[in-house]
Parts: C-alpha cells; structure tokens; sequence
C-alpha cells in the first residue's frame, strides 16, 4: 500500500508534528470525503506501508527530521511556480526559502526523493507563455543536478476558483499557447537534464519528448526501496491519470498556502476552521472524534512482490 500524504493538504508545510507523531504510533484516522462520519483507521506500519509521496510546496519543517522516515521509501511531489503573492499568498520565497529547501532535500535525501512540479500553469497579464518560459528556464537551471523530473499541468475549471480566476484575469493556456509551453519546456528539461512529464492532461505532446507521468509512481518507489512493486491503476483518479492506486491521509480545506487555484481548499473560513480544529496528538488531522461517528479499520496489504 502507498500512502499519498497529500493531495487535499500540505503535510509537510503545516503538519509535520503531526505527521511524524502518527508514524511513531502507527496509524492514523481519515474521515471519509463523502461521507464525514465515517472514518477510516490506516495502518502505517512499515510491513505494510510500501511507500510514501509527499505533496509540498514547502517541505521545510520536515528537512532536519528525514531520518525519521528510515525504514520508508518516499519521495516528494514538489511544487514550485513562478507565481508572486498575487496567487500563491502564503508560499514563501522562491529565492530565499523554496529553492534553497529543494536543494537541500536532494542533498540529504537523493535526487529521486525531489520531483519538482510546475503546476499548474495559468495565463494573465503578468504571467504570460513568455514569463513562464523565463521562469521555467531559470528554476531549471537552479534545479539541474537536484532532480530528475519535472511535471506540468495546466489550470483546470473547478467552479469554487473561478471567482478567484476572474478577479484575477486568469485562464488555461489555449492549445496553441500550450503548444508552445510544450515545445519550450521540453528544450529547456533536454539542456538542464531534466525529464519532462505531464499530470492528468489529455494533450499528445510526445513529439516534444514530453510523455504522461505517474504522481504516484510505484517504479519511484522500488528503486528507492529496492523491492518490486506491483500496484494497479488507480481508478478513482481522472481518466488521464496514472498514478497507482494509494490512501491518501489528508483532508480538505486545511491547507495555508491559500493559492487562489486550488482544488482542495474551498472558502477561507473553512480553511481557517479546518486548521484551527487540528491537533498534532490526534489521530485525525482536524476535529475530533464525535458521538455520531464510527471508525472502522481498513484492509490494507503491501504489493511487494517477492
């Protein structure tokens, strides 16, 4: 089983403490999406757990305490924009805090434990395909050596952003501006080494050399495990994933980078309760366990193949 810790949230920014304390105890409670008062208890034990992905935007808390994740193959889907505070209010420095903590975390965990993501790629006035290929071209160049994927997307329509993109002036690149992106991008991956991908998009640009990704990549995971994973599709995601099939140990609306194009955040006073009910002693990210809930163990088996 892979853990996904996490598409809905920024464990490793926000919920370090956390996060580790729910290794140590091996297991952690995950509130059904859909239906809230149902709650999964997962197992992170490691004959179990055969791997962890890490989704970031800043991993920082987690860097001095990377061997605590001995025993674990992981690595870390890290995304870094060209964007200013105008969309990604809360993010740090890319120059002063973000480049300098990727670097570190492939100096101290391996270039395969840093996937760096660019996405997703929006179009306004400020950020043009001119800027973002400037800016692609000099994170790359940055990031030569620390890495060796990168993953694109570009901004998808979920209906609690589009006020966010409208005040904005934001849209998805149209096919010829992600025609270009493609074509530019790829030749900036090919000089600084980089292989290209792309998550969950339903474009051909393999002509460029750019081919459909795995997120959640069990391949990744053996090399880093040195086992052999086997783990099917997962079926849940968009037609165009690949990723394989994991449990993801997040939850909604507790994330406080605030980016204006999120999927998993949707108003700021959910944010700000979802954040303001966690404790780093529970089992459960935010809230806690209430009388009309009910926990149920979930069955969960590793797919090493021996």
């Amino acid at each position: 089983m892979i853990i996904s810790a996490s598409r809905r949230t920024d464990i490793p920014a926000f919920y370090a403490d956390w996060f580790f304390h729910r290794l140590r105890e091996k297991s952690v409670w995950v509130r059904n999406p859909v239906n809230p008062h149902q709650i999964s208890e997962v197992t992170l034990a490691r004959d179990v757990v055969d791997g962890i992905v890490f989704w970031t935007k800043n991993p920082t808390p987690m860097l001095d305490r990377l061997n605590e994740l001995e025993g674990y193959p992981y690595y870390f889907q890290f995304t870094l924009n060209a964007y200013g505070h105008d969309v990604e209010p809360n993010v740090p420095s890319k120059n002063d805090v973000l480049i300098p903590a990727f670097l570190a975390l492939a100096k101290r965990a391996g270039r395969e434990a840093a996937v760096w993501r660019y996405d997703p790629i929006l179009l306004t006035d400020r950020y043009t395909v001119a800027y973002h290929c400037e800016s692609f071209r000099r994170m790359a160049e940055k990031l030569a050596g620390a890495t060796t994927q990168c993953t694109v997307s570009f901004l998808d329509d979920y209906r609690h952003i589009r006020g966010n993109m409208a005040a904005l002036g934001a849209v998805s690149p149209p096919p010829d501006a992600r025609e270009e992106l493609m074509e530019r991008f790829a030749g900036i991956a090919r000089y600084t080494g980089l292989t290209l991908t792309t998550c969950a998009e339903e474009g051909d640009w393999s002509r460029f050399g750019v081919l459909p990704g795995r997120c959640i990549d069990p391949e990744r995971l053996s090399r880093r495990g040195g086992t052999h994973l086997n783990v099917p599709r997962d079926t849940s995601q968009r037609p165009a994933c690949g990723c394989a099939a994991s449990v993801d140990i997040g939850a909604y609306n507790t994330c406080g980078n605030g980016c204006l194009y999120c999927y998993a955040n949707h108003y700021p006073a959910l944010i700000r309760r979802g954040m303001g009910e966690h404790d780093s002693a529970s089992p459960l990210l935010t809230g806690s366990l209430q009388s009309d809930d009910w926990v149920k163990a979930r069955s969960q088996r590793s797919n090493i193949v021996l």
